[in-house]
């Protein structure tokens, strides 16, 4: 559908479709939202959460909420902010502490996490989850997405699942490290970042040019959190990350150190 139709739905300039469409700021009514999500055949869910959004967006303006809020209890599981950010990032760069970033996790390291946290849930309600976390680290394949992946040996140290699945996630992260577009590299004991500490895991997201405007997104800094994410984009915040994100890039070891740390300690759990 071309924007000039989509306007027509809702009664607006095709450069007001095209404002929205790359989130440049555009006052946007819900009675235009529900035109075009007729235009679109929209699901029903897909109209409720575009419509909380609008009204999420009006009281941003108005004041009424702050810059930051915890989205657990408001996202359902089929739609996830970060999920639609990490699809249209052209980088991530994560720092994780205790555990292995969900892109690069194996499905029993991944089933372990499920189980611990959701123990009452039925068992094929975790194995939906799993198979929908293994379809999404096709983003791997991308070669327009690069991700530098960063962690702390207590992540690898960290017996998730048990020594089997420890030493299946640290062969896996072997294998991912040969791809092209994925760097990883950890930061050892011997060599701890404060800054990286304070901070805790977290992971930098940036963005290529927007399609018309060729406008470069400002950088968003995603943490998740046990009881609620949080989106950072204030540019104060942001560059607080940049630092620890500097901080933890210099006490990282290489690519070739990495894969030989990963390599030894999988075959100490393998004994």
């Amino acid at each position: 559908m071309l924007q000039s139709e989509a306007g027509r739905f809702a009664e607006v300039s095709p450069q007001s479709i095209g404002r929205i469409e790359e989130g440049r700021a555009t006052r946007t009514t819900g009675l235009q939202v529900n035109a075009l999500c007729d235009g679109y055949g929209a699901t029903d869910a897909e109209r409720r959460v575009l419509l909380g959004l609008v009204n999420e967006a009006r009281q941003a303006r108005e004041g009424k909420v702050s810059w930051w809020r915890a989205y657990s209890d408001q996202i359902t599981y089929n739609f996830d902010h970060y999920l639609a950010l990490e699809e249209a990032a052209s980088k991530l760069t994560t720092w994780h502490v205790t555990t292995v970033l969900g892109l690069l996790q194996t499905a029993d390291y991944r089933r372990a996490l499920a189980w611990a946290e959701s123990p009452d849930v039925p068992s094929e309600e975790i194995e939906k989850r799993i198979e929908w976390a293994t379809r999404r680290q096709a983003l791997l394949e991308d070669p327009h997405l690069t991700v530098d992946a960063i962690m702390s040996e207590a992540v690898l140290r960290n017996q998730i699942g048990g020594r089997g699945v420890m030493e299946d996630q640290c062969r896996h992260l072997l294998r991912v490290s040969e791809l092209p577009n994925v760097s990883l590299r950890v930061v050892t004991f011997g060599k701890p970042s404060l800054l990286g500490a304070l901070a805790g895991s977290f992971i930098w997201l940036d963005f290529p040019p927007l399609p018309q405007s060729r406008v470069v997104p400002p950088p968003i800094v995603y943490v998740q959190e046990y009881a609620g994410d949080l989106f950072l984009e204030r540019q104060a915040d942001v560059q607080r990350y940049r630092a620890a994100l500097r901080e933890i890039d210099r006490v990282a070891l290489s690519r070739d150190e990495t894969r030989a740390l990963l390599l030894e300690i999988a075959e100490e759990y393998g004994e």
